[in-house]
């Protein structure tokens, strides 16, 4: 069976975006793949964070992955900094990266422009995300647009490896989704859904209440000629609530241009809000549910138990190869 790694930092709210195009397609993997799914608390930190919040959204990423569908029988979740090698192999994918290629790193420049101090953390994050997957003989990768140039970098640092040291690690495939649902910001539906995003009536968090779901979507930008339709490029803010609707629905999007014929604006964006309430109501119930149980902590032990086992023959064979620590 052929293994899937992915790793979310526990930074910022968990949006609807991030739920039906990523978590949604979790839940399907974990029954066709050996899936291990990691919250990259290490990868957080290379910016600040605040100690106390990062602990308490380490804990709510955790309980959402499992709300959202994913089933620690099938699958293992755990956290980045419960398994010591990720941070060993991370140094040891530093010393063979090249200084050059790191700093060429779109999303290193994009977070160092113009800044006077910068992490150091910043410029060797894509090492530690190379060892995150290679430690696992991860067979794939799915990544969106933006993490593209990481994952070709490992890649490469994993062909340099074994041509150094011999044929250890395996060269994972990247998948970017060709066909998932693109969720764009409600405020302005050019832009993605982010986390980031400045105006958070763009987004809507998986935690929103029921209220707070109809204000953001009846305030979404559309345009002014109040009719239904799938147009992209002449209607993105109606395609994107369509989008939205049929991916939590399952309902397609022409027989929802059907079911809004005639009924306008206020109708539509209603019919919007009831879909997203309903597909998150549960959702948001077994979530907290979990948040402070000791079932969670149980499933991240179990989880952190799983990654390190498999973990450390990885990184033995490394060390060995590299000639560290004491031969017997």
């Amino acid at each position: 069976m052929k293994t899937i790694f992915s790793g979310v930092q526990p930074t910022g709210t968990v949006t609807l975006g991030n739920y039906i195009g990523a978590f949604r397609q979790f839940t399907e993997l974990q029954n066709d793949y050996q899936c291990l799914f990691c919250i990259v608390d290490q990868h957080a930190i290379t910016v600040q964070q605040d100690p106390v919040e990062l602990a308490k959204t380490i804990r709510s990423l955790a309980a959402i992955y499992i709300a959202s569908g994913i089933d620690p029988e099938k699958a293992v979740l755990f956290i980045q900094s419960e398994v010591p090698a990720h941070a060993q192999a991370g140094w040891m994918m530093q010393c063979i990266a090249y200084i050059g290629e790191l700093e060429r790193m779109t999303q290193f420049k994009d977070k160092s422009d113009g800044k006077e101090g910068v992490s150091s953390a910043l410029l060797t994050y894509p090492p530690l995300m190379a060892a995150d997957i290679l430690l696992y003989n991860t067979n794939i990768v799915p990544v969106g647009d933006d993490q593209k140039q990481h994952l070709e970098l490992t890649r490469d640092l994993a062909e340099r490896f074994n041509k150094r040291f011999g044929g250890i690690l395996t060269i994972p495939e990247v998948r970017i989704p060709k066909n998932g649902a693109r969720i764009r910001s409600l405020q302005d539906p050019l832009k993605k859904m982010s986390k980031s995003d400045p105006n958070k009536k763009g987004t809507i968090s998986l935690l929103d209440t029921p209220k707070e779901i109809e204000k953001k979507i009846k305030s979404a930008v559309t345009d002014s000629e109040g009719i239904v339709k799938y147009d992209v490029e002449n209607k993105p803010g109606v395609s994107n609530l369509l989008t939205i609707e049929s991916a939590l629905s399952d309902v397609s999007i022409e027989d929802l241009v059907v079911k809004y014929d005639g009924l306008g604006y206020g109708a539509f964006k209603a019919g919007v809000a009831e879909a997203v309430i309903n597909h998150l109501s549960p959702i948001q119930e077994r979530y907290y549910e979990l948040l402070d149980s000791p079932v969670l902590d149980e499933i991240l032990d179990e989880g952190a138990a799983k990654a390190n086992a498999i973990a450390a023959v990885t990184l033995g064979k490394m060390e060995v190869a590299m000639g560290l620590g004491r031969r017997r």
